[in-house]
């Protein structure tokens, strides 16, 4: 239930086309949920504009159903994370209409039509392919949350020619999110191209000496480009959602 769904209903309640029962019905479950496991927040959607997302590393499938299950009872758009195949298997025999992405990892269902809310693309980046299944977190996340998306993959500065051929679609996007491991320097030179948002996210794409992400993370963090902000190593859904609020506003 969003905003405009409890405004409808105490529209209703005031003119008496629906009882008090009936409203109570409707809103017992606000502000949260007690499912023994999970305190579902029903509540996040009308505070930040977009229902609790689900982390699915360490839930079973079985869970995370049971928790899909009350978000959909409230017409709640679901974005489900780090779910493996198995678990996705499990979850789209109870919902035929779950869409699964399995190269991120990421699971979504839609009751409805999902509402544009973005004021412009959202445009993701990526620099090798390997970097992909994080640059797909991106793109799922911004796309249900209401926004425009696009993508340009393998374009790192191993052959910088390859990302200038881009330039008229990156200086078009409203905001950009730069996916990079190794060492971290797309973001940079994205940065000095655009007066644009850009959010970089390292990920652990590298060998020995790039820790896990740690070099391409201190790499960003030390861009001398303006207007580059970072997430943490592979956190391609906590970039998608930052630039969703951007291109909000």
């Amino acid at each position: 239930m969003d905003e405009k769904e409890i405004k409808k209903l105490l529209r209703e309640l005031k003119n008496g086309t629906v009882s008090e029962a009936a409203a109570f019905d409707a809103l017992k479950s606000l502000p949260f949920q007690d499912l023994g496991f999970a305190n579902l927040d029903h509540h996040r959607n009308i505070r930040q504009g977009f229902p609790e997302v689900i982390y699915g590393k360490g839930k079973t499938a079985e869970q995370i159903i049971e928790i899909i299950q009350n978000m959909t009872a409230q017409n709640a758009p679901v974005l489900a994370t780090r779910i493996d195949s198995p678990k996705a298997a499990k979850i789209k025999e109870a919902f035929a209409k779950a869409r699964y992405y399995p190269a991120s990892g990421t699971l979504t269902l839609v009751t409805g039509k999902v509402k544009k809310r973005g004021r412009g693309t959202i445009l993701v980046i990526s620099a090798g392919t390997s970097d992909i299944p994080v640059a797909e977190e991106t793109l799922v996340t911004a796309e249900i949350m209401g926004n425009t998306v696009d993508h340009i993959y393998d374009v790192g500065v191993a052959g910088i020619h390859r990302l200038l051929h881009q330039k008229e679609k990156i200086l078009k996007a409203n905001v950009i999110v730069v996916v990079a491991g190794m060492e971290g320097a797309l973001p940079s030179v994205v940065g000095g191209l655009v007066a644009r948002p850009v959010i970089a996210v390292p990920t652990s794409t590298g060998y020995g000496a790039s820790f896990g992400g740690i070099a391409a993370l201190l790499g960003m963090l030390n861009s001398c480009a303006a207007g580059v902000s970072v997430v943490n190593i592979d956190n391609g859904f906590g970039a998608g959602y930052m630039a969703s609020l951007i291109n909000r506003n």
